[in-house]
C-alpha cells in the first residue's frame, strides 16, 4: 500500500485527541517480549501485474492452495512511563508452492501456460515501529491508542521452466494502532490489538484476539486468532490478500 503522509498525520491527531488525564499504574516491569507461533491459511490472494490489459488477473490461492504455512511474529513493547510507550514488530510472511494456472497468464512481462506446472512465490513481510498512549486504565480494563509506521517488504514471483518474472516492493505505510485487555481475574484475560488504516487505493488490516493465562509476574501464555487483510489497486499493481491464523503466544515481562 502506498505511503500517505496525510493519513499518518490524521492517525497521530486521533491518538492525541483521545488523550485524557485518566490515572494509570506504572508497570513494575516496563519491557515485554511477545512471541506468536501458529499456522496461517490463505483465504484469497488476487493478483494482476501490471494492472492493465498487459496483465492477467489470477488467484494465487487457486495456484498455491490455502496452506497452512508457518505464522511467526515477534513484538516488543517498552512502557516508558504509565502513559507513554513504544513498540516494535517483526512479522515475516512467505510461501513457495507449485500448482496450475487456470488459463494462459501474462504476469510482470512474461507469459505462462495453463498446461505446465508453475511455481508461485509470495512474500509480504512487515517490520513496524510504533507509539502507543495508555488512554484507559481500570480495575479490569486497559486500553491503548497510537500510531504505527510499517515497512512493507513484498514480492510476488512466478516460475515455469526457464521463464520467470517477479514484482517486488518496499514501502512505508502509516497505520492507526488500537489495543485493549479485559481481565476476568488474576489469571485469565482477553486481549486484542489492531494495526490498520484504509484510504486512497488500498487498505491494511492486522487484527488479533487472544485468550490469555497469566502464569506468574513474568510469564503469560495464550491462544487466539489473527487475520491479515488488505492490498492496493494502482496503475501498476492489483493485489488483495486475506490470511487467517490460529496462534499460540507467550509474553515475558522484564
Amino acid at each position: 500500500m502506498p505511503y500517505y503522509p496525510a493519513n499518518l498525520a490524521r492517525a497521530v491527531a486521533i491518538s492525541a485527541s483521545l488523550a485524557t488525564a485518566i490515572p494509570a499504574v506504572a508497570a513494575d516491569r516496563p519491557f515485554t517480549l511477545h512471541l506468536e507461533l501458529g499456522a496461517s491459511w490463505q483465504e484469497k490472494n488476487d493478483v494482476q501485474i501490471p494492472n492493465d490489459e498487459q496483465g492477467t488477473r489470477l488467484s494465487l490461492a487457486d495456484v498455491a492452495g490455502s496452506g497452512p504455512w508457518a505464522a511467526v511474529r515477534v513484538e516488543g513493547t517498552w512502557d516508558i512511563n504509565e502513559k507513554h510507550g513504544l513498540r516494535f514488530l517483526l512479522a515475516p510472511l512467505s510461501y513457495s508452492e507449485n500448482g496450475q494456472l487456470g488459463q494462459e497468464t501474462r504476469f510482470a512481462g512474461q507469459s505462462y501456460s495453463a498446461d505446465e506446472e508453475v511455481k508461485a512465490e509470495y512474500r509480504f513481510s512487515s517490520w513496524r515501529l510504533g507509539y502507543r498512549y495508555h488512554w484507559l486504565a481500570r480495575e479490569h480494563w486497559d486500553f491503548w491508542v497510537g500510531a504505527t509506521l510499517k515497512v512493507r517488504d513484498a514480492e510476488i514471483k512466478l516460475t515455469q521452466g526457464s521463464t520467470s518474472s517477479s514484482d517486488d516492493d518496499i514501502g512505508l505505510v502509516p497505520l492507526l494502532y488500537l489495543g485493549g485487555e479485559y481481565r476476568f481475574d488474576d489469571h485469565w484475560s482477553l486481549s486484542a490489538d489492531l494495526d490498520g488504516l484504509a484510504g486512497g487505493p488500498g487498505r491494511a488490516i492486522d487484527l488479533g484476539i487472544r485468550l490469555n493465562y497469566t502464569v506468574n509476574e513474568r510469564w503469560k501464555v495464550g491462544m487466539g486468532y489473527r487475520t491479515l487483510e488488505g492490498g492496493a489497486d494502482t496503475d501498476d499493481v492489483y493485489n488483495f490478500a486475506w490470511f487467517n491464523s490460529l496462534v499460540f503466544s507467550a509474553d515475558y515481562h522484564f
